[in-house]
């Protein structure tokens, strides 16, 4: 029986789904596939890994706004892509299939994104030359080669391309698009997922992630491109493409610099801090910027190798306690106060702090960019860089799911808050409006053409709050933070830099950090959150997130649990503005709001195939010293309704 036979007759008995038989017979009919391919399609269907191949075929891999995400390395590996293993594991070859993260996938996304650029230059008033691209990768399986690969692809379309001697960071990448002013830029990384998944994440030339009408136009041009179209690439030749120097580093450690407000209080303090990168980009920058400032580092041996898979954490993840282990026995050997944590590609920070009983106590996203948020604006205020009072050209974003505390911040403070989507590239997408309304303004009533990169910070801060508003911090839950907008997403080198600044002052205040923390909540309310997880893996699993989601507009929620429901914001269906005036796009995002005060948010994740629910609290808080109370009562309330929530989510995967 030939191939085509087995997988007609797989699908006639249900093994395989209509759409796996489509994409796969696309493969096992491309008559150039290399050998390498050709070999592992076919003991995938002689093996009768239908499992397996239900979930490398079940569909395109989905190039969505930011880019794509997903397996590199198959549950299954084959003979052939296993071949000889790299020095840290990596097999020969990425996994085959239309849903992985392999060199046919990663040549489609360049070449759509060469067609795009190329097309955008030729419309653009003024714009000259060929399309520029700049690629940084970080450590994990195949994130060298991928890199290489989009380069050289790039190259032989007629752009040009640049790449960095090694690993380097996401934030690093933003910044330098700006920097070599390229038309466009990518990370391989796939951030803080499992060691088997990579990703392509794409950028345009404001240094943000892509977003519309970029974003469409994008993938639109990736899904014309048929299987054929991708062979003639997959040699990789790098002779043409440029490696970045140690003036690119230079630059980015200078615009690191930036985030710093006050100096002398960090030196005149110098915390002694445990710094790990977790195997990742982190230490690249953030301990040679630290070093700068005179600031003690003691590193965590085991972790400083960079390391694709990963081998002293189950998940590289900040956001997980059990990735900080090794650092925070550091910390109690070294009697540090602070231990910090970056992923892999050095985008997301978790720290640890002592609290007043000299124990490390792990702070949570939320927590950590309410304590910088604060501090920022204190210091920026006492500096007069910020007006007292209205502030209503100043700005602080964050993600709706990020916690209400934030907002609670800038209200006191009379700054402007904004909520967006999900999604780093929306907070960047403000901070590339806020420019251009900047510079259209300046030019149409000063006659001023403004070099924004070239403009001393003092100098654009001011300009920012009179013709248009100036970006004070923003950040999401999940462990991302920004404090300046010489960088378009979140960066962690920099939250490495603004959280030890921030526990220098508390130190000099005579206090802990988590005596600062308590103060806001004091001040503010107190307010806790708790964030479920529901994994659903494969096809099949894909199917069981969307039964959620469309559920909770087909029959919405009367109640959860003992708690009835009041509102619902449905953000596919109704429309919504932030305080900008301007539109949220629609998306499959719910927001849940209770009759004791409580609430949560719905989404499905991204990056991952998990389902997500973020749920949030307040409670008054009368003083400090009621604040222990209130505290347990609020994890006692949040755990209840967490629990109703996840019952009826499950209830709701299967129908």
């Amino acid at each position: 029986m030939s191939i085509n036979d087995t997988i007609k007759a797989a699908t006639e008995r249900g093994d395989i789904l209509p759409s796996t038989a489509e994409q796969l017979s696309a493969w096992t009919d491309c008559a150039i596939l290399p050998e390498w391919a050709q070999s592992s399609l076919k003991e995938l269907v002689e093996k009768e890994q239908w499992t397996e191949l239900n979930d490398r075929f079940y569909q395109q891999i989905v190039f969505g706004t930011g880019g794509m995400r997903g397996r590199t390395i198959g549950r299954t590996i084959t003979r052939v892509e296993q071949g000889t293993l790299g020095p840290q594991g990596t097999p020969e070859h990425p996994g085959i299939g239309s849903n992985m993260l392999n060199d046919f996938n990663i040549i489609k996304a360049t070449i759509g994104l060469y067609k795009y650029t190329t097309r955008y230059l030729g419309e653009k008033p003024h714009a000259y030359g060929k399309p520029k691209l700049v690629i940084a990768h970080d450590v994990r399986h195949f994130s060298r080669y991928f890199s290489e690969l989009a380069a050289s692809t790039f190259v032989k379309l007629g752009g040009e391309a640049f790449i960095f001697t090694g690993p380097r960071s996401t934030p690093q990448l933003s910044f330098s698009v700006r920097y070599l002013s390229a038309t466009c830029g990518v990370v391989i990384t796939a951030s803080h997922n499992p060691p088997h998944d990579n990703g392509f994440k794409a950028y345009f030339e404001d240094g943000a992630q892509v977003v519309s009408p970029h974003a469409e136009s994008i993938v639109a041009e990736v899904k014309k491109l048929s299987l054929d179209e991708l062979i003639p690439f997959l040699d990789v030749d790098v002779s043409a493409v440029t490696t970045l120097d140690e003036d690119a580093d230079q630059a980015y450690l200078e615009a690191l610099e930036e985030n710093i407000l006050d100096e002398d209080t960090l030196k005149s303090v110098s915390p002694k801090v445990v710094f790990t990168p977790i195997h990742g980009t982190g230490g690249i920058m953030s301990v040679p910027a630290l070093k700068n400032l005179d600031v003690e580092v003691i590193n965590v041996p085991e972790q400083d190798e960079l390391h694709s898979a990963f081998p002293t954490v189950k998940s590289p993840n900040p956001e997980n306690s059990e990735a900080l282990t090794l650092a925070l026995a550091k910390a109690e050997e070294t009697q540090a106060e602070i231990v910090l944590a970056t992923d892999p590609d050095a985008d997301r920070m978790g720290a640890a702090v002592r609290n007043a009983n000299g124990e490390l106590q792990l702070l949570t996203g939320n927590m950590i960019g309410s304590l910088i948020a604060e501090y920022r604006i204190l210091t920026l205020k006492e500096g007069g860089v910020l007006p007292e009072g209205d502030c209503k050209n100043c700005a602080l974003i964050k993600t709706f799911v990020t916690t209400p505390l934030q907002e609670a911040i800038a209200k006191k403070h009379g700054l402007k808050i904004i909520n967006t989507l999900t999604g780093f590239k929306f907070i960047g997408e403000k901070l590339r409006d806020y420019e251009e309304v900047l510079k259209e303004r300046l030019l149409e009533e000063e006659g001023i053409a403004l070099d924004y990169d070239a403009t001393e910070l003092g100098t654009r801060i001011e300009l920012l709050q009179e013709y248009s508003t100036y970006y004070v911090f923003g950040g999401e839950e999940s462990y991302g933070y920004l404090g300046s907008d010489r960088v378009r997403d979140k960066d962690a080198n920099a939250a490495v830099l603004m959280f030890v600044e921030m526990a220098a002052w508390c130190a000099k205040q005579g206090m802990k950090v988590t005596d600062f923390l308590d103060s806001l909540y004091a001040t503010y309310g107190y307010y806790s959150e708790k964030l479920i997880n529901i994994v659903y893996e494969g096809a099949s699993g894909a199917q069981k997130i969307r039964n959620i989601l469309e559920s909770y507009r087909s029959t919405t929620p009367k109640k959860i649990g003992d708690f009835g429901v009041t509102n619902i914001k449905d953000f596919g269906r109704d429309d919504f503005t932030d305080a900008d005036g301007k539109s949220i796009p629609k998306q499959d995002f719910y927001v849940v709001e209770l009759d004791n005060g409580y609430s949560y948010a719905v989404r499905g994740s991204g990056t991952e195939p998990k389902i997500k629910f973020y749920v949030f609290a307040r409670e008054d808080v009368s003083d400090v010293e009621s604040l222990p109370a209130v505290k347990e009562q609020t994890r006692a309330t949040l755990q209840t309704l967490s629990a109703a929530i996840e019952a009826d989510a499950r209830a709701r995967a299967g129908a």
